[in-house]
């Protein structure tokens, strides 16, 4: 089950680019484990976990799909090659280009942020409320009504242009800082420093560095 978990947040980036859609995504994905946890325990850990896990998510979607008979408006979205999507961005880097999408001006910040942290850097409600000072209960509702908001007004999912940085750019900054607040200062009682989520912190900051100089925030 830890291994899966370690996994978890790149496989849900992957899958919520190719479908567009945040519900339909963590679905599946949370089938997919359910049945990792169980082939893994008889077969062993794949070369490629993220791999597995995202392949195999993507055909309960597609049974999903066929069920509700919405396959075929879904089917171009699911056979899409994200790395196709990748080179023609502006955005060099996948899971950088991930938290600008999910950083839409039509949330408000703290729910920006917070569905940034939770969906695609692999921190935990409990984490996240500990950032903001809230309790888990309270920051889960956030989390709740953001994800709700997203589906009904029909938010769409694109990377954004270089024109739209500036709208998203402050969020953004807040997901790192906080990515790397949480590496430095954890509020895990197991670990106090996580230096991989320092690491993917820096790696990010200097990319953003790179990609708008003129930003001295």
């Amino acid at each position: 089950a830890t291994v899966v978990c370690d996994h978890y947040g790149k496989s849900l980036a992957a899958l919520i680019a190719s479908f567009q859609d945040f519900q339909l995504a963590e679905d599946c994905l949370q089938d997919a484990i359910t049945q990792a946890i169980t082939s893994w325990q008889k077969t062993g850990t794949p070369p490629n976990p993220v791999a597995w896990l995202t392949l195999t998510a993507q055909r309960k979607a597609i049974d999903h799909c066929r069920r509700v008979q919405v396959f075929d408006a879904k089917r171009s979205l699911l056979i899409s090659d994200a790395d196709t999507a990748v080179e023609e961005a502006e955005i060099p880097d996948h899971r950088l280009q991930l938290i600008f999408t999910c950083c839409h001006p039509a949330l408000n910040l703290s729910a920006q942020v917070a569905l940034t942290l939770k969906t695609l850097c692999g921190l935990s409600t409990e984490q996240i409320a500990s950032a903001y000072l809230v309790q888990e209960s309270t920051m889960a509702q956030r989390l709740l009504r953001a994800k709700k908001k997203i589906r009904a007004a029909g938010i769409p999912y694109e990377i954004p242009d270089r024109e739209h940085w500036p709208q998203r750019l402050k969020a953004v900054q807040k997901v790192v800082y906080l990515i790397f607040n949480e590496g430095y200062r954890s509020s895990s009682t197991t670990k106090l420093i996580h230096e991989d989520l320092c690491q993917e912190a820096i790696f990010l900051g200097k990319m953003l560095a790179t990609l708008i100089p003129e930003n001295a925030e």
